[in-house]
């Protein structure tokens, strides 16, 4: 099993980034999966999931109308598009299989596998 989040980068205040999360070795449509995000210095915080059976879908309040997550089960990816970013959203970003298959929670404790994390920097 194993999981690849990649699209980070520079962008200014404002600007838009999409992440992706690459699976493999595990069906991702039988999969929640969850982005999460760790800043220096700060703990590692749940940004959104998407529950694999009906698509549901949590956000975190800090990006609620600016972060959409999304999946493609043919292509066994899940994505993070991020609008209107701001320099508060600088951190690593990490995308983790959920041990259930529905996001009724998300904690880091939830999750069984992670990627290595992107880095998303936004800065003018």
């Amino acid at each position: 099993v194993q999981l690849q989040a990649f699209g980070g980068g520079l962008v200014q205040p404002g600007g838009s980034l999409r992440l992706s999360c690459a699976a493999s070795g595990f069906p991702l449509i039988y999969s929640a999966i969850a982005w999460f995000r760790q800043a220096p210095g700060k703990e590692r915080e749940g940004v959104s999931c998407i529950s694999s059976s009906d698509g549901r879908v949590l956000y975190a309040d800090s990006v609620k109308g600016r972060f959409t997550i999304s999946r493609d089960n043919a292509k066994n990816t899940a994505y993070l598009q991020m609008d209107m970013l701001k320099p508060e959203d600088t951190a690593v970003h990490y995308c983790a299989r959920h041990r259930q298959y529905y996001c009724s929670d998300y904690g880091p404790g939830l999750m069984d596998y992670w990627g290595k994390g992107t880095l998303v920097t936004v800065s003018s």
